[in-house]
């Protein structure tokens, strides 16, 4: 395999090897909002924020941890028959599944993007194109011109009311790591079909 492949695989799984563990203690911080939930309602007034805060750390438990999971092997898989096939038969089944695999994230990189930019008052068909004239204008004019180009930002419908864009961004990027994860395993079940190791 040529070098820069094997540097791809390697930045990556670094990459998703720190961002995975960090991801990891996220559920300490999740047992401590659960924790708060039950004892502000048994004991005080009952928190508002708890329970979408909650779902917030678990979105990003779950986002976050996931190319982790997929580079430690620990994704679930049917193996009523996988488990008896060849290495190389199994490389080239993964090969061929992980492609099915990344158009699927892509779809879903898609619309977390478009969800975004939604939640930022975006309301177009061109949700890269909104990010890209955002990032310019920062860059140009700073943050009160980037802050023109951001309209009425969505919040949840609940009492709280956060904003949404935070989980929204840790969504899209999750996908996205899982997306580069999901292409170093690719690269990786090649080089097993070539007979070699990553």
């Amino acid at each position: 395999m040529p070098r820069w492949i094997l540097a791809y695989v390697r930045a990556i799984d670094t990459l998703n090897r720190w961002i995975g563990r960090f991801a990891m203690y996220l559920i300490f911080g999740l047992i401590g909002v659960l924790l708060w939930s039950s004892v502000s309602k048994t004991f005080f007034t009952p928190s508002l924020w708890t329970l979408e805060t909650a779902q917030f750390v678990m979105v990003a438990y779950y986002i976050l941890g996931g190319p982790y999971s997929i580079q430690m092997g620990s994704n679930v898989r049917m193996d009523l028959f996988y488990g008896d096939w060849s290495a190389r038969t199994k490389a080239l089944f993964d090969a061929l599944t992980v492609l099915f695999l990344i158009f699927y994230l892509w779809m879903l990189f898609y619309g977390a993007v478009s969800s975004t930019a939604y939640s930022l008052g975006y309301f177009g068909l061109e949700p890269f194109a909104f990010f890209w004239d955002l990032f310019t204008t920062f860059l140009s004019e700073g943050i009160s011109g980037a802050q023109e180009k951001i309209g009425y930002l969505e919040r949840s419908s609940t009492a709280w009311r956060p904003f949404l864009w935070p989980v929204k961004t840790v969504l899209c990027f999750g996908v996205f790591l899982m997306l580069l994860q999901c292409l170093a395993e690719l690269c990786r079940d090649i080089a097993r079909l070539r007979g070699e190791e990553i």
